[in-house]
């Protein structure tokens, strides 16, 4: 099992940027790849950005292409989310998630850390 401690959410109005980061602890040798997920009030958890570990190849969704980046540091077992042109749809708490290899599910989760952002 991995562990996931999320941090870097906050306020900030629209058009700022955020940047979370998720540090890994644990058994980190089995994460495959790293993904950012969030949930609105009232929504289901949808997935944003994911990235595999050992490649660095990354994934978005349609809705923060070209706004967000995901990147991780080896050497210090973190993962992290640019967020830059906020939108007040992008208020949610996010979750920091890791996959143990390609064909399981994200099966490891952080606490989550809330991100709103005001008009």
């Amino acid at each position: 099992q991995v562990q996931l401690v999320e941090s870097g959410g906050g306020l900030v109005q629209a058009g700022g940027s955020l940047r979370l980061s998720c540090e890994a602890s644990g058994r980190t040798f089995s994460r495959y790849r790293m993904g950012w997920f969030r949930q609105a009030p009232g929504k289901e958890r949808e997935f944003v950005a994911a990235i595999v570990w050992s490649s660095g190849s990354t994934s978005y969704a349609d809705s923060v292409k070209g706004r967000f980046a995901i990147s991780r540091d080896n050497a210090k077992n973190t993962v992290y989310l640019q967020m830059n042109s906020l939108k007040p749809e992008d208020t949610a708490v996010y979750y920091c998630a890791a996959q143990s290899s390609l064909f399981a599910d994200f099966g490891s989760w952080g606490q989550g850390t809330q991100v709103t952002v005001s008009s």
